[in-house]
């Protein structure tokens, strides 16, 4: 699979999904996720996240920027390996912007504070299992009288830097 197409399916993958699991790595070494709402942007290979500048988050990618970034919908998984940035731009966080942001920022772009995670895909796995929860109980009853191994749909991974 070439760059391009691994991101066009990645892109297709998340394209719908709005909350992700935010993987680093704490002070003693330990991993640590958290659910972040994903800003609606085209997946061109990085993903951006408004968060708060004095975060405990940004405190761990400021100390180690390799993160993890993990998606699921009823028919798809996805996990990311990436290094994370801590940016300052009122440019792009207005880009970014939408309604949903103001419960944790409520002047809006301009609210001190405000800073934006932009993680930078390294290489994502993922899981599609076109036809969702049906066809996997299909396969899985098939695989079960059958005999034979379970088929859970396509699964590749994909390098994306």
């Amino acid at each position: 699979m070439s760059h391009e197409e691994g991101v066009a399916k990645v892109a297709a993958l998340i394209k719908d999904i709005r909350t992700c699991m935010l993987t680093t790595v704490d002070e003693q070494g330990r991993l640590v996720s958290r659910p972040m709402a994903v800003q609606q942007v085209e997946f061109d290979g990085d993903l951006w996240f408004a968060i708060d500048e004095d975060s405990r988050k940004v405190h761990q990618v400021e100390a180690d920027a390799e993160v993890g970034v993990a998606f699921s919908s009823n028919d798809a998984w996805v996990s990311v390996a990436g290094r994370a940035q801590v940016v300052h731009d009122l440019d792009k966080a207005k880009e970014l912007w939408n309604p949903a942001l103001t419960a944790w920022f409520p002047d809006g772009p301009e609210t001190p504070g405000l800073a934006l995670l932009r993680v930078e895909a390294e290489s994502a796995e993922y899981w599609d299992t076109p036809g969702g929860k049906v066809t996997t109980l299909i396969s899985y009853v098939k695989a079960r009288v059958t005999g034979t191994r379970f088929d859970g749909g396509e699964n590749e991974v994909v390098e994306l830097s």
